[in-house]
């Protein structure tokens, strides 16, 4: 990456730090994704139960790769033969990895969800939730981080799962209420009541949508 960049994005990612630490989060910056992936493992306990929603940042981090390899009990819902059992099993869970759709410079994490499995984590039941964040995520206010959320993950989203919405074809929210629709429910994390719960890795990449 650019260094240029790369300097930006470590000063950003500070401000976003201190942000969520007066949030009751916290932060943490990684300058690549084995750094990432690094940080990540520090935070899961080898024997922890880990779950998590659709997070292909999480992915692309190698995380998942080494949460199968590794001492860990990896819930993996893609490959349950009874996925409702696998989600509900992520209430209970040691860990729950996430991304965000977007996030503020000042640490408020936006995320919208169709079957609400991801967003129900994320605010109760996990006793640790991870989020693996690129630094394309970030916008400047809450407003900002709706739209992207809206106009740049949910397209793309409903795109890679084939759905039939109306985003799907033109490439931004159209409001709709498609019975495919993935925005139903919005979620904005923007305090933890518990301290050490919520954990966001900041990564000096392009992760995710």
């Amino acid at each position: 990456m650019n260094e240029n960049i790369t300097k930006r994005n470590e000063l950003l990612a500070q401000k976003v730090i201190k942000g969520l630490e007066s949030r009751n989060m916290s932060g943490y910056y990684a300058a690549d994704k084995e750094a990432a992936l690094a940080l990540a493992l520090k935070l899961i306990p080898e024997e922890s139960s880990v779950t998590m929603g659709g997070c292909m940042s999480a992915r692309e981090i190698g995380l998942i790769d080494a949460l199968k390899n590794g001492k860990y009990n990896f819930i993996d819902r893609d490959m349950a033969s009874d996925k409702r059992a696998a989600m509900l099993a992520a209430y209970d869970a040691d860990v729950f990895l996430s991304s965000a759709n977007a996030m503020t410079e000042d640490g408020v994490i936006i995320n919208i969800d169709g079957n609400s499995n991801r967003v129900s984590a994320i605010a109760q039941g996990p006793r640790k939730v991870v989020f693996i964040v690129g630094m394309n995520k970030l916008c400047s206010d809450v407003d900002g981080a709706m739209k992207r959320a809206r106009n740049v993950a949910a397209p793309i989203n409903a795109q890679r799962f084939g759905l039939s919405t109306p985003c799907a074809k033109t490439g931004s929210c159209m409001n709709c209420k498609s019975p495919d629709t993935i925005c139903c429910q919005f979620l904005i994390t923007r305090f933890s009541r518990h301290k050490d719960r919520i954990h966001v890795i900041l990564v000096n990449d392009s992760l995710g949508f």
